[in-house]
């Protein structure tokens, strides 16, 4: 597997908008432990989102994820477009999660890749590493949602788990298929083809690439989570 050489621009560049969605994640966190989000795990969506959606997550948080007094947030009536952004972001939160924790976990066990098919089944590794990738975003992603369609239905164990697969596996397929498309095309039609390799795990063209591809998968996963909201598949943020 060939890894690329990298101009200083986009080195420059793919270190500043990481630093830039890691500001913005703090900024949250800090303004959380001064306004706790009513649902526990929206605590840890708006953050984790915002490590690839930078300051336009953030822009979102204070206008419509705030937990505020009335008095100060003032008309709380949200547009059905941002309860569907918050809903897709939910379900964004589980699969940055999980991609963040397998990446890592790939690099530092290479044999991970080779389980799920590298050198067997798959030339490249990332392909192999997109399996466990997807496991262990549909297992987060399901753990959140779980967190809070149990509560806000008063459900049994049972009861929360089933109705939390129901109202996010199409949504996450959706994002994992749009993130996994856009890492595709970067990595291989851009990178590969233009500074003669793939960017390792390692480098932050790497991570840059991958704040683009999640974007990606919020655009695929958007109108999924339209519909299973819409349907009352999945609850309202």
């Amino acid at each position: 597997m060939t890894y690329g050489t990298f101009p200083a621009w986009l080195h420059s560049l793919s270190i500043a908008w990481i630093v830039l969605g890691v500001v913005c994640a703090v900024i949250i966190v800090t303004d959380e432990v001064r306004h706790p989000q009513k649902m526990w795990i929206m605590s840890l969506v708006w953050p984790l989102t915002t490590l690839f959606g930078t300051v336009l997550w953030l822009a979102a948080y204070y206008a419509w994820g705030r937990n505020v007094l009335a008095a100060e947030a003032g008309d709380k009536t949200q547009p059905f477009t941002v309860i569907v952004m918050k809903g897709t972001s939910h379900c964004g939160a589980g699969c940055t999660l999980g991609d963040i924790v397998v990446e890592w976990s790939a690099f530092a066990f290479p044999g991970l890749a080779v389980w799920f098919g590298w050198h067997s089944v798959f030339n490249e590794k990332t392909f192999a590493v997109w399996i466990p990738d997807f496991m262990i975003a549909f297992l987060l992603g399901i753990g959140f949602q779980y967190f809070t369609i149990k509560p806000m239905r008063d459900l049994s164990i049972g009861q929360g788990v089933i109705a939390a697969v129901k109202a996010d596996i199409a949504s996450i397929t959706a994002w994992q298929i749009g993130m996994y498309g856009a890492m595709a095309i970067i990595q291989f039609l851009w990178f590969k083809p233009v500074f003669g390799g793939i960017a390792n795990v390692t480098s932050s063209e790497f991570w840059f690439a991958m704040q683009i591809a999640m974007l990606a998968g919020f655009v695929t996963s958007y109108p999924v989570n339209w519909w299973l909201i819409r349907s009352g598949v999945k609850e309202k943020m």
